[in-house]
């Protein structure tokens, strides 16, 4: 049998590990500087508050072949697509009839005194996710392919810190011991600090890596603490076991229950983000280079959302009754509040993460409604939102790549100058506001569809998000892709091949998608099947408006 998930996570780890073994680039003597890195690459990652800041040129390295930076480069493109390759492949022998169960299965002892285990395996619902994260990846790694060239390293430790997130995130998708899953959950921190601390954008990226860092830590910790209550009354970290009908956990004392969900939830909600354990996201997400804020964004908040999934729901249903309303109630706040900031924010870079605040409020809704509709809408919407909001901060790299501003007041009347780039930014933003035929347009209507179905009331309030939704983004694309041409815009160029080569997947996918969803809800919709069948005495008291729900 083919380890393929061990693989998949190997991989990029070996290739994060070869790049960082590369020689040093050392300055020869006289200091020359290298010719070939252009001003918009330099003035990417070092503009702050709308300002371009002088560009330290790189130091000469000799010829293109024999430069570390560039073999890093191609280094990380190359060991990215062999990743992707092999999750492809890997999707394509899933067997779509047994996707409510987990497959490609590896269990092996680590630390068998403390019963803690490799355990590996992705059902429907990791299976995209991690699908996601393979596509994202490569895109990510041309688009910035200059973004650090004027950093003394060429931007090498940037390409090294991608791979290297890239086998934590596979890797949390897969996990089925808990201890497993909380050791990628926290380990993955670390590559994503330096991302934005070292290679963000502004004076302030070491602040605004700080604070991601201590919000997830506190989180962790809390869920730590969790995770060692579950194993103390189930026994075990296996998630096969502590999801079983006849387990342990399954017996586990009501008010028990409860601390245990809670524990879970919030560094999911942390991670996820809701309000109000969310200012850490637009903070890191301003700060952060447009590669960082698509994996931040794109994949790691999807973390928390996929873990209310997989471990508050299937470990804890008897304690989810009891938080439903709550959870209900936090989302639509979340819905409601990130739109209207969104609205307010001058920083486009800003400005895509309040609009996230909002996308993630639908999916915890959805998440919680806990109807099949809705639940399937909130893991396909995990899926879209990662490709959308992935499109709309490379292009608003691109922006700030040619600029060195992610003001939104700095431009206007683009879509004149650079129509192919106002024509990517057109199909992203209205992506992000759910226009039926694109991808987003689908998960939100079954998220609706499902929470009406659970409560009218809930679904009428949410539906404010939608018309804030267009507002936000349609008032963005006015102020930056219409009206007249600044002269200093006059001659801004338009995608390059590379550029265009790193958004339009994203862009074919979002049409795709939205055109035919019904693929990956073939993959998703057993997984929800059995989240909700775990779910199903919960949900008809639930719907019959008993908030004590039914504790057999």
């Amino acid at each position: 049998m083919i380890p393929w998930l061990t693989l998949a996570i190997a991989l990029p780890a070996i290739g994060a590990a070869v790049i960082w073994a590369l020689p040093r680039i050392k300055t020869p003597a006289g200091g020359a500087a290298a010719a070939d890195v252009s001003a918009a690459a330099a003035a990417s990652g070092q503009a702050g508050a709308g300002t371009a800041t002088a560009t330290k040129a790189r130091p000469a390295t000799g010829s293109a072949s024999g430069d570390p930076a560039l073999t890093a480069k191609r280094l990380a493109l190359g060991f990215s697509l062999a990743t992707l390759v092999l999750v492809a492949v890997m999707a394509l022998n899933f067997d779509t009839s047994r996707a409510g169960g987990l497959q490609f299965e590896e269990v092996h002892p680590w630390i068998p005194h403390f019963g803690i285990h490799y355990a590996v395996g992705v059902d429907g619902i990791a299976l995209v996710l991690i699908l996601m994260s393979a596509i994202l990846v490569p895109l990510v790694i041309l688009a910035a392919w200059n973004e650090h060239a004027d950093r003394e390293d060429g931007g090498r430790g940037y390409f090294a810190l991608i791979l290297a997130l890239e086998a934590m995130m596979i890797g949390v998708f897969a996990a089925t011991d808990v201890f497993l899953f909380y050791v990628f959950f926290e380990v993955m921190l670390i590559p994503v600090y330096f991302m934005i601390g070292r290679y963000g954008r502004g004076a302030d990226r070491a602040k605004a890596a700080m604070k991601f860092l201590l919000y997830s830590l506190a989180g962790g910790l809390i869920m730590l603490v969790a995770v060692i209550g579950v194993y103390v009354i189930g026994g075990t970290f296996l998630w096969t076991e502590l999801t079983d009908p006849g387990g342990a956990l399954a017996a586990i004392d009501p008010a028990t229950a409860r601390w245990l969900f809670l524990g879970f939830f919030i560094a999911f909600a942390i991670k996820a983000p809701m309000w109000p354990v969310h200012t850490w996201l637009p903070t890191a997400a301003g700060s952060s280079s447009p590669g960082t804020a698509v994996l931040l964004v794109g994949v790691l908040d999807k973390v928390g959302t996929y873990g209310m999934l997989r471990y508050c729901l299937e470990m804890f249903p008897a304690a989810v009754s009891w938080f439903v309303w709550p959870v209900v109630a936090l989302s639509l706040v979340s819905i409601v509040y990130g739109a209207i900031l969104a609205i307010g924010q001058s920083d486009m870079m800003r400005l895509i993460a309040y609009t996230s605040v909002s996308h993630f409020g639908f999916i915890t809704l959805g998440i919680f409604a806990l109807t099949q509709q809705a639940q399937a809408g909130a893991a396909l919407y995990m899926v879209n939102h990662g490709f959308a909001t992935g499109a709309l901060f490379l292009v608003v790299g691109f922006l700030i790549a040619r600029q060195g501003s992610a003001r939104i007041e700095d431009y206007g009347g683009v879509q004149k100058v650079a129509p192919k780039l106002a024509g990517v930014f057109l199909i992203a933003g209205l992506a992000g506001l759910a226009l039926p035929g694109l991808a987003p347009f689908v998960s939100e209507f079954l998220v609706f569809v499902g929470v009406y179905a659970f409560n009218p009331v809930p679904a009428v309030i949410a539906a404010v998000g939608v018309v804030l939704a267009a507002l936000y983004i349609l008032w963005m694309y006015q102020r930056t892709m219409t009206g007249p041409t600044p002269e200093k815009l006059s001659k801004l160029p338009d995608l390059s091949a590379r550029e265009t080569w790193a958004v339009a997947p994203l862009v074919a996918l979002i049409i795709a998608f939205g055109v035919y969803p019904q693929p990956l809800l073939n993959v998703i919709n057993p997984a929800v099947e059995r989240t909700v069948e775990a779910e199903t005495g919960t949900e008809v008291a639930v719907a019959d408006g008993d908030a004590e729900g039914v504790e057999e």
